[in-house]
This record gives structure tokens, sequence and C-alpha cells, in this order.
């Protein structure tokens, strides 16, 4: 099944493409007493009950496959008689017309549903005739299949809030009359699945709104089929296993993030191939192994990652893109795009110390053995034309020989439009010109 699948299916459900022929439900209350029940022909809905019921169908294939919509396989011993898939599939063959499998599927469903609280069960009948499509994706006009199948959702039934509301009948303000209101499902399933654009009876497709709490006691014991992880309870188990190992926070939060960038490599890798129908890359005890080497840990961490690892998911080793976390690797690229850039920062100013060294060499010549004769080494400063200079350098008017200790303090200013250097001076420095004494 795949999210191709998923969206074939939701797309179909519009006022004039739904084909939904029945409507039957069971209204159940906080103490799991049933309320009422309800049974509609679903083309014959009011509009604004259509559309509110077709809602709910569709939450109920929204969401990531993998994480909200995953699909469970039926047991061998489920799909004979008196099995859960043989109950499912007599309920689907009924379409819905058999009160006895109808009340026997709501009390399941209450027995075993943990929710404290009143909820709406609601169950959908829906026959789609799947048309032939070409490899380009355009229908033909022939149908290949017709694909039947029920659609089930469990919406909670919640109290509005209490508050002040404008009270027509006695023109004031008052108490607002509180309403028992439908929200959109927590929890539902369709039965058969429908994957590759075919019927298959052997796996249900489940719907959990809250992927940390999706409520395995419906795939066991409703549906029976063993309970599957969603993608994020797979995350969080895994970061549970580098915790565990590592145990340092900082460092484990490091480590983690070093194996967040590793399993989004192998991901890109396989994107690189544009295989759209490749399998999903699953990241088995190999993998992990190898993953582990890379990132250059403690032998004795490795061991107990790769340990653990292989006791929570040796038997169903997880797709890769289940354990990515993308606030983890957006906060890794973060770091790395201000590491290349404190990086390139630091280039910049070593190149900028040697360009200013450079200038400092051709402006500010220290050397001693460039005085003049009888010149003060220490106090002396000489200013030469450019008459000297076209024997040195041809690229400058002006050369400043000084002092080290004096080259901090020359300044330069722009006065009456012009460039001037400034040069202060104290009581016993003196200043030669071109071989002139100044001061």
């Amino acid at each position: 099944m795949t999210k191709k699948d998923v969206l074939e299916l939701k797309r179909r459900l519009k006022k004039d493409e739904c084909t939904f022929t029945k409507l039957c439900g069971c209204y159940v209350n906080g103490e799991k007493k049933r309320i009422l029940n309800l049974e509609e022909t679903f083309l014959n809905l009011k509009e604004e009950e259509f559309y509110k019921y077709l809602e709910i169908a569709k939450k109920t294939l929204s969401g990531t496959v993998g994480n909200n919509i995953l699909q469970l396989e039926f047991p061998l011993d489920e799909e004979k008689p008196g099995g859960k898939q043989q109950f499912l599939m007599g309920l689907k063959e009924s379409k819905l017309r058999n009160e006895g499998l109808l009340e026997a599927f709501y009390q399941l469903i209450i027995d075993n549903y943990d929710y404290a609280g009143n909820y709406l069960i609601l169950l959908f009948h829906d026959a789609y005739d799947v048309m032939t499509k070409t490899s380009d994706n355009n229908k033909l006009d022939e149908s290949e299949e017709v694909y039947e199948y029920l659609l089930c959702a469990i919406c909670p039934v919640t109290l509005t809030k209490a508050g002040l509301g404008y009270l027509e009948i006695e023109n004031r303000i008052g108490p607002r009359n509180r309403d028992w209101v439908v929200n959109a499902p927590d929890t539902g399933f369709v039965f058969p699945a429908f994957s590759d654009r075919s019927t298959d009876i052997h796996s249900v497709m489940y719907y959990t709104k809250d992927a940390k709490e999706p409520h395995k006691e419906l795939m066991e014991f409703v549906l029976g089929c063993p309970p599957k992880e969603t993608a994020t309870e797979q995350k969080h188990a895994f970061q549970n296993i580098i915790n565990n190992a590592v145990r340092d926070e900082e460092k484990s939060n490091r480590v983690f993030m070093e194996i967040q960038e590793s399993l989004n490599q192998m991901v890109d890798e396989q994107a690189e191939y544009k295989d759209t129908k490749a399998d999903p890359v699953i990241l088995t005890s190999d993998s992990i192994e190898e993953v582990i080497e890379s990132c250059d840990l403690p032998e004795e961490i490795s061991k107990t990652i790769k340990n653990s690892y292989v006791e929570k998911f040796g038997e169903t080793p997880p797709v890769v893109d289940h354990l990515l976390d993308s606030k983890v690797l957006a906060a890794s690229a973060q770091i790395r795009k201000e590491k290349a850039l404190v990086e390139k920062v630091q280039q910049l100013q070593e190149k900028l110390e040697e360009v200013t060294a450079l200038k400092s060499d051709s402006f500010l010549d220290t050397s001693s053995n460039d005085q003049q004769p009888g010149a003060d080494v220490d106090n002396n400063l000489s200013i030469q034309s450019t008459e000297f200079l076209d024997s040195e350098d041809g690229n400058f008017d002006v050369i400043l020989r000084v002092k080290p200790q004096k080259v901090q303090e020359i300044t330069y200013e722009i006065i009456n439009g012009k460039k001037c250097i400034i040069i202060p001076m104290s009581e016993n420095e003196h200043a030669d010109l071109n071989g002139i004494t100044t001061f």
C-alpha cells in the first residue's frame, strides 16, 4: 500500500464522485452504553450532513503512510472460519444490511476501545469501479475490477466549552447552551486494503490521528492483527537506544545527530537512482553496524547500540525514513552552515592580516638599515619624495619610515576634501623630509 493508493481513494470522496451506498453507526457514552444506532442511505442525506460525513471519511484517509496510516496483515488463523478477517468479510458482503453482524461489530469496539468519553462509531460501505490506467496514468474507459470495501471511523464526541452568549428569545446575554459535538476521527480503518490499485483481502489499512498512541488494542482485538508501531514510535524507541547507550545527554545528542546524518545519506543515495518504484531502504542489523562504524564511536557504546537495536527491531527492521528526525537534521544543517561560515571568516581574517602586513611593509618600513646617515633611530621620522621613490617603488608617492612604536599613533583623515596622514609628534621627536630636518 502506497501513498498513491491512499490518495486515489481519497480523491473520490467528492459530491460528484462519491459512491458510498450506506452509512451505519452507533453513539456510545462514557459509560460504554449505546445511546442510539443510525442507518442511512448515504446519497439521500441532507446536503449539510452529506458533506460533514464525507469530511469524516476523508480524515480517515489522511496523514503519512507508515505513521498515521499503517498496513496491517492478518495472521493465517484470523482468515479461517471464526477469525476476525472472516467476520469483516461477512460484514462487507452484507453491504451493512445484517443487523446481527453490525451489533456484534459495535460491541467488539465498545469492549476493547480504550477511551474515556463519548464517541461515535461510523461505518461506510462503498464499491469503487477501478478503471484501467495506461503506463502514463491515463484512464481507459473500461473497468479493471470493482473494489468493494468498508470504511470505519471512530470519532470522539465532546461537550462544547462553557461561556456566555446571546440568548435570542430572551434578548439578553446569558450562559450559552453546551452541545455535544462530533470531532474528527481519532481512529479508523479501511477493509480490505487497497494495494497497487487492487483489493488486498489479507490486510487492512489502519488510521490513527495520534501516532504516539495509536490504540493498539483495536489492532489486536478488533481487527485481529499483530500490533504495528508507527514511525513516531519507532523514532522514539531508536533515540532511546542511543540515549541509554551513551548516557551523557550532550554527547548523546551529538551522536544521535551524526547517526541521523548517516541515515539521511543512505536515503539520498537511493534517491540518486531516481527509481520511484524501488523498495524503501530498510535499516537491518548489518546496516546499523555500518552506520555506527561511520560515527567512530567507542567499541563498548557501539556494541551496546547494536545489541539493543537487534533486540528491539531484529525481527521487523524499520524503514530508514521512519527513523529520520527532520528537526535534528535541520539543526545539523544549521550547525554545518555556521561552522562553514566561521571557517570562512577565519580565512578572510588571515587573508586580511597578510594583506595588512604587506601594506605595512610598503608604507611603514621599520628597518634600521634604511635610515639616513646620522638619523636618530628611536626619535626620527623620515618622509621621502617621489624622486627617491622612483628608484625603489614607483607605485607610491609617499613612504613613511617610523619606529614600530609610532605606527599605532598614525591616523588617516579627510581634511578639506583631501586625504591626510596625521602623525602626532612629541617634544623629543624629530622629522626628516627628504634629508631636511623640519622639526
